[in-house]
């Protein structure tokens, strides 16, 4: 009933808008914009330059003369960006109760700058001008990674970015030693939901249909609520069709380590101001492999994908109507071997008293075995703008999730699942933003969500069937001083569980199941798995942050952020197994919500041959919340039905590090890319001395270097432009500040990864596209490493492996990968 209601409404809200449009474009002015673009040297015509307002998702490009007609632009003041490959970017505020007709002189540039955001600002924002650390990663870039199994690597590199993995396909992110339930990923700004503190699974979303990422790097409470304690990951969708056009495109990945296959169609239009678009995908690989494992059984995966848009574009603003399924199947692994061999063995009983070895047929197969989980999500959303005055506009965004996963982990009764969720969640965020007295740009709004979780018929039962209500008011303002930006806001969140009390009946003890009978407590074989849960939490959030131009070439920024996280539901009630991570979690309801102070500082430098930056911060968080391994007196690890248990703890803890980026242009066409990060976790106890097997956090990832030499030559020769090519060294050091007590971590090796890239297009006569092609080799040198951040090294026998044995699975070996996309015009 709550599903019908929240639909109703998100059609009636695009209904509505969509019928007044024409009543609306009298109140909120039917202005066009036009213009030329041309190169600033020699004053020829650019044809394809770029020329959008991000604010109201309206853009167009240039012709064959540079000309533009840019339709339906409201009264009021906006950002233009114009953009073209091998040009500096332009952005400008353009006051359109003033303005019909504007040319741009574009001025070659091999420095890549001018980016703007809208990512955890009011309005769209330039980069540079945002005392928030963000980073920007563009099409271009993510094109480029042609051999990232997922989104979330495809963004793993980037300074003060890493990620969680349980094999190729399964990655969550972390920002500065923060992952789980402390980064809020999110798709057009609507937040996603799918059980994040479960470990063995990634995020919900088709990397195909992502054409840009925007990262906030620290504390994102003030404008996302509880969860973005450690940042935002917010992945944005392809932008419109230009007006009059149907765009799509074809798109083919193949790699060579596990013979990865991703097939994509991409087909857009735009008439009229009606826009629509879809993605269409399939993927799926077998066992990756390396030197050292050979094939790793059971990482194999398949995933469908689907997304479909329709909206309006109009003088009052937009709205666009999106909906889409994500349907994975992905193995899970275990990591147990033969003793002797160490060749990997599958289970194939209930009691598991005997493993055969995995055949080489399985290892190579594409199809799925029977132990494997299956994530689907369902998605529907609607982002809104409505333009209401000169200088005030609405944002309305609205959403629904269901959220499916499954563990199927009985190989004698594979259609039972031992993992069994329904997470429910509808997400509401509305936004009034105004200018007022001189030009503080002010936004006023409240966001949160709604979720229910309930537990399908299953045989594990980690957390409770739950209801949860969360609500945060906020405001926010930004203003300019001459060269120093000045950005505030605060924010108040209150979050609310109900948790139901459940029991188990124990009758079949293999098959357990929930109890729906009367008087449970005197039930035989019944058990109580969680007892009944009320729990509100509240917090204050806030954030002050100014950026000064000392000039067009130099900046610093500074910003000070305070973070609120309510604890999770399986922070608070776990009582159970999670299959796939292979844990038996408990959890704490006396936990209190965590609370961080973070300072960000930084200090930006662009120059036309050289850009640098560096950047600090230092986080300290108050009633960290992190898991730890229980040990029997005797040091062996604690069983609970058969898997390794680990409890919830609070602790306070104090993160740190920074990055350095340096970028050199010795010719045009070269670059030569450095970067560094570095990240300390340490757990300061609840007083007096904390001993040195407790002293660092778990996840902080080791010193990062990465190097890039890279060759871009935008105008290519003859039929092929855009070329480019690059060689890649990463190099990871050890990590030797590793969460020790209880066997929970263990030292980490350093490593170093060569990797390198080669790709461009072929154009036809007329200098358009007809083929894109990628190419991207990684761990050229088949190096055998683990990092300290993959799960699956902590994957083996449950008595080890053995004397002299390197235990847990190593990661993937070396990996070609080719991409072919093959644009189209109707």
């Amino acid at each position: 009933m709550k599903f019908k209601i929240f639909i109703s409404s998100l059609f009636a809200l695009f209904i509505t808008f969509s019928a007044f449009a024409d009543n609306s474009a009298t109140v909120a002015g039917n202005g066009t914009l036009t213009g030329t673009v041309t190169d600033k040297t020699d004053g020829s015509p650019l044809i394809g330059v770029t020329i959008s307002i991000p604010d109201l998702k309206n853009g167009t490009t240039t012709n064959a003369n540079g000309k533009y007609t840019l339709n339906r632009v409201p009264k009021g003041v906006f950002l233009v960006q114009v953009r073209y490959i091998g040009y500096a970017t332009i952005n400008q505020k353009v006051d359109f109760t003033k303005t019909i007709t504007l040319n741009f002189q574009m001025q070659v540039s091999s420095i890549e700058a001018g980016e703007v955001v809208i990512t955890g600002v009011a309005r769209a924002t330039e980069l540079k001008k945002s005392p928030i650390p963000i980073i920007a990663v563009s099409k271009e870039a993510l094109d480029q990674r042609a051999g990232a199994g997922n989104v979330i690597d495809q963004i793993a590199n980037l300074p003060g970015v890493s990620a969680v993995t349980t094999g190729p396909n399964v990655s969550k992110p972390f920002i500065h030693g923060l992952g789980y339930n402390r980064v809020i990923t999110s798709v057009d700004g609507i937040r996603q939901e799918g059980q994040q503190w479960g470990d063995e699974h990634g995020v919900e979303v088709d990397q195909n249909a992502v054409d840009r990422i925007e990262v906030i790097k620290g504390p994102a409470s003030l404008t996302y609520g509880s969860d973005a304690i450690g940042g935002v990951v917010n992945m944005l969708s392809p932008a419109p069709a230009p007006e009059g056009k149907i765009l799509g495109s074809i798109q083919g990945i193949y790699g060579t380590n596990n013979g990865l296959y991703n097939g994509s169609f991409r087909l857009q239009g735009n008439q009229n101001g009606l826009v629509w678009g879809t993605v269409v995908s399939a993927k799926g690989a077998k066992d990756y492999q390396n030197q050292h494992d050979g094939r790793v059984y059971n990482t194999a995966y398949q995933e469908r994908d689907a997304r479909a848009m329709i909206g309006i574009n109009k003088s009052w603003g937009y709205s666009y109507f999106n909906a889409s399924i994500f349907d994975d199947k992905q193995e899970i692994p275990d990591g147990s071997r033969d003793s002797i061999s160490r060749q990997f063995t599958k289970q194939i009983t209930e009691d598991d008293a005997f493993r055969p070895i995995v055949s080489s047929s399985d290892l190579n197969s594409y199809k799925i075995s029977p132990l494997y989980q299956r994530v689907q999500l369902y998605r529907i959303y609607n982002n809104s703008s409505f333009i209401l005055s000169d200088n005030a506009s609405l944002n309305v965004n609205l959403g629904y999730q269901k959220s499916h996963r499954r563990e199927f982990t009985h190989p004698t009764a594979t259609d039972i699942p031992g993992l069994n969720l329904n997470l429910n969640t509808y997400t509401y965020d509305v936004k009034y933003n105004f200018t007022f007295a001189h030009d503080y740009e002010t936004s006023v709004g409240v966001n949160g969500m709604y979720q229910d979780n309930t537990l399908g018929a299953g045989t594990d039962f980690p957390i409770p069937n739950y209801h949860q209500f969360d609500i945060g008011p906020f405001f926010f303002i930004k203003k300019s001083f001459g060269k120093l930006d000045v950005s505030t806001g605060a924010r108040f969140d209150s979050r609310s569980f109900t948790g139901e009390a459940a029991y188990i009946d124990n009758t079949n003890a293999t098959f357990p199941s929930l109890y729906t009978g009367n008087n449970p407590a005197t039930a035989p074989n019944v058990d109580k798995q969680f007892d009944a849960l009320s729990k509100t939490f509240t917090g204050f959030s806030g954030s002050f942050g100014a950026t000064y131009n000392f000039s067009n070439e130099f900046l610093i920024k500074g910003n000070v952020a305070r973070g609120f996280r309510a604890p999770s539901i399986a922070e608070l009630s776990a009582n159970g197994a999670d299959p796939g991570s292979q844990i038996y979690h408990t959890g704490n309801p006396n936990f209190v919500p965590e609370f961080s102070l973070q300072e960000d500082i930084g200090a930006f430098l662009t120059l036309p041959n050289v850009t640098a930056s560096a950047e600090l911060f230092n986080n300290d968080i108050s009633n960290y919340i992190f898991q730890q391994q229980l040990l029997n007196p005797d040091g062996s690890p604690v069983i609970t039905n058969g898997y390794n248990t680990f409890s919830y703890v609070q602790s306070k803890a104090q993160i740190y590090g920074g990055e350095l980026n340096l970028d050199i242009h010795p010719v045009k066409w070269l670059h030569f890319e450095n970067s560094m990060s570095l990240t300390y976790g340490q757990n300061k106890g609840t007083g007096g001395n904390v001993a040195d097997s407790l002293k660092y956090l778990p996840f902080i990832p080791p010193l990062h270097t990465h190097s890039e030499l890279r060759g871009k030559f935008d105008k290519g020769f003859g039929v092929f432009k855009g070329i480019y090519a690059f060689v890649g060294f990463d190099h990871f050091n050890a990590q030797d500040h590793f969460f020790s007590a209880y066997g929970t971590e263990t030292y980490t090796a350093g490593y170093n990864l060569i990797s390198a890239g080669i790709g461009g297009n072929i154009t036809n006569a007329a200098g358009k596209k007809v083929v894109e092609l990628f190419l991207e080799g990684t761990n050229l040198g088949d190096v055998n490493y683990q990092s300290n951040m993959s799960r699956l090294k902590y994957f083996d026998n449950p008595n080890g492996a053995g004397p002299g044995v390197a235990p847990g699975i190593f990661n993937m070996g070396r990996n070609i990968s080719f991409k072919v996309v093959v644009p189209f015009d109707l």
